[in-house]
């Protein structure tokens, strides 16, 4: 797997990682409830790992479609791990077969050049 590829994906978990923190913390700490305008200051850095994880994944293949594809879908999968640790919601079916689908739509981006 190319290195372009590697960092394009490391950058979207990353930036979906704390785009997850910065708005669903307020849900878990009510000093972030109450000092909404701080944690949209992280929105600037988190911004900058979306544009250079769309960079990687544009310069790995060439076109825009597939990193707006995998970071839809490593967002998603992203979100699903994260609530399920932190807010303890479960997964049903419905979900369960979306997150599948995730999987799957990571797969094919990944592995069909």
């Amino acid at each position: 797997m190319n290195k372009l590829l590697l960092y394009g994906l490391g950058l979207f978990l990353c930036a979906h990682m704390l785009t997850w923190v910065q708005m669903n913390i307020q849900f878990m700490w009510s000093w972030a409830r109450n000092n909404q305008w701080f944690l949209a200051l992280f929105g600037v850095p988190v911004a900058y790992l979306f544009i250079k994880a769309t960079s990687f994944i544009y310069d790995y293949y060439g076109e825009i479609w597939p990193s707006r594809i995998l970071g839809f879908s490593v967002g998603t999968l992203v979100f699903s791990v994260l609530t399920y640790l932190f807010m303890k919601e479960g997964i049903n079916l419905k979900t369960g077969i979306c997150l599948g689908l995730s999987v799957i739509i990571i797969l094919i981006q990944v592995l069909w050049k």
